[in-house]
């Protein structure tokens, strides 16, 4: 199978040009995997352990989605934020009391890659909006020992990578409308995945093909389909695969989108605040006490830094920081809050 394209100087560049592009970071996808021991262990981790369990995690990428609305920052920053947090968590054994320092740090590290420099919120900024409870020394204290510990790799091959090369290699063989194959709606769905641990462990490549195939599957195009198919064949993708993470994404995808889904917890989904609130927020969001020390959180392998992480006390309890009122956004898309979720509707 070969794709059909005009023959025009420039479109073969271009076209050559992308899957060189592909196949440099299919050769690099597996650097920027998490561990999939570490994913395993906080997969089987009840919710009464001491550590992090998955929806601990996952609550804690809602967080980092809704702090990506508020800042208006691109669906990279959240992707490559959440790369970062699940690359960390599946090395280190972490304590529920400092997921919350480690989301903001990641979500800094993320917008440090990926934003203008000019657009990068302060540490004191991104404390008061978060409400993490911990402060700015702190939150460098934990970048220190994340940034260390990732060996300050941070620019990851993300499955978002692959989604948008995609993207672009389809448009370019396509003789369809472009606007048939929306971008847009491809990310959201990405992001829908990404609140999920399970996605995690899936190899980039495939969790975006599989976004990608659901898609041309809806679209009932055949060219399109002729080009994803040819796609998978230069990835080497095996059916198998293809077929066992299709089957959870459109699984994901279906409950997201069903008014019956049993969405996570409403208060943790709903606490952006305006600009103008969060101008006014109280003082007191600024008055946590300072820390002697953050040590090291210790390693899956059992083993423990010099100091317990007992020590590492931001003065959070929970993970939900969530004011009660003065609510003017929603997690999915900014809706008004309601009292039931509505369905997440992907289209753009």
């Amino acid at each position: 199978m070969r794709i059909e394209m005009k023959d025009t100087g420039v479109e073969v560049q271009m076209s050559s040009w992308l899957f060189k592009q592909l196949k440099l970071h299919l050769e690099q996808e597996w650097k920027y995997q998490p561990r999939e021991k570490g994913l395993s262990l906080i997969e089987c981790t009840a919710e009464n352990e001491n550590t992090i369990c998955p929806r601990l995690r996952n609550a804690k990428v809602e967080d980092l989605w809704s702090l990506t609305n508020f800042f208006g920052f691109a669906t990279e920053t959240f992707v490559l934020a959440v790369n970062i947090l699940d690359r960390f968590l599946a090395l280190m054994k972490v304590k529920p009391k400092h997921l919350s320092c480690i989301g903001v740090c990641c979500f800094q590290l993320a917008a440090q890659v990926v934003e203008e420099q000019c657009n990068i919120p302060s540490l004191h900024d991104v404390i008061r909006i978060s409400q993490c409870k911990c402060t700015a020394s702190d939150l460098k204290r934990m970048e220190k020992i994340i940034s260390e510990k990732l060996h300050f790799d941070f620019k990851a091959t993300t499955a978002l990578t692959f989604l948008h090369l995609y993207h672009t290699i389809i448009l370019c063989h396509t003789s369809e409308r472009k606007e048939l194959l929306n971008l847009d709606k491809l990310e959201a769905q990405l992001k829908a995945c990404n609140c999920r641990l399970v996605f995690s462990k899936a190899k980039p490549s495939v969790l975006a093909l599989c976004l990608l195939s659901l898609e041309v599957q809806t679209l009932k195009s055949i060219e399109l389909f002729e080009i994803v198919l040819c796609i998978q064949k230069y990835s080497k993708i095996s059916d198998s695969d293809l077929l066992y993470w299709r089957e959870l994404v459109s699984k994901c995808l279906a409950d997201y989108s069903s008014p019956a889904c049993c969405k996570p917890d409403h208060k943790k989904l709903v606490w952006i605040v305006s600009r103008r609130t969060a101008q006014n927020l109280q003082n007191s969001y600024y008055s946590v006490p300072e820390l002697p020390t953050i040590p090291e959180v210790g390693c899956f392998d059992g083993s423990e830094s010099e100091d317990s992480c007992e020590d590492m006390s931001c003065g959070e309890e929970s993970l939900s920081s969530s004011p009660p009122s003065d609510l003017e956004g929603s997690f999915f898309f900014d809706l008004k809050p309601k009292s039931k979720w509505p369905a997440l509707s992907f289209d753009s």
